[in-house]
C-alpha cells in the first residue's frame, strides 16, 4: 500500500521517471509472489504424484488435491486482461524440478507409512515421468 501511495506522489509531482520505476518494482514484486505460490502448489502436487507412481494407487483424496493445485497453479499464472500466462512452459519447468527434491523428502514422510528414506522413495519414482506429467497436468 506504501508504494502505491508513494506512486501517486511521483504522478502528482511530475516525476515520471521515478513513477515507472516503481512501476517495475511493483511488477517485480507480484510476479514473484506468483512464483512463490506456483512453486507452493506445484510440490502439493509432485508430492501426490510421487505418492501415487511409488504406491502405485491413488486415493480419492490425493485425486482431488491435484485437481486443486492444477487449478491453482492455472489460475495464478493466468493474464487476467491480457490473456496468456505469466510463466511459460519453460519456467514452469523450472520451478518444478525445484520443487522436486523438497516434493520427494515429504512424500517419503507420507507413503508407506513413512517408512523408506527419499532417497529409497527415489528409486521407486521416475523422475523425469512425473515431471513431465505434472506439466501435463497444468497444460491441459
Amino acid at each position: 500500500m506504501e508504494e502505491l501511495l508513494e506512486l501517486r506522489q511521483f504522478l502528482e509531482q511530475g516525476k515520471i521517471h521515478e513513477a515507472l520505476l516503481l512501476v517495475d518494482e511493483l511488477e517485480e514484486m507480484s510476479l514473484s509472489d506468483k512464483i512463490n505460490k506456483i512453486d507452493s502448489y506445484g510440490v502439493i502436487l509432485l508430492i501426490h504424484l510421487i505418492k501415487q507412481k511409488a504406491e502405485k494407487h491413488s486415493t480419492r483424496s490425493w485425486d482431488v488435491s491435484i485437481e486443486n493445485t492444477v487449478r491453482e497453479i492455472n489460475k495464478i499464472n493466468k493474464r487476467r486482461k491480457s490473456g496468456g500466462f505469466y510463466l511459460n512452459q519453460a519456467e514452469l519447468i523450472d520451478i518444478l524440478e525445484q520443487g522436486y527434491q523438497v516434493a520427494l523428502k515429504r512424500a517419503a514422510l507420507e507413503a508407506f507409512e513413512g517408512r523408506y528414506e527419499a532417497q529409497e522413495l527415489a528409486a521407486m519414482v521416475d523422475q523425469q515421468e512425473t515431471l513431465a506429467e505434472a506439466l501435463k497436468l497444468i497444460q491441459q
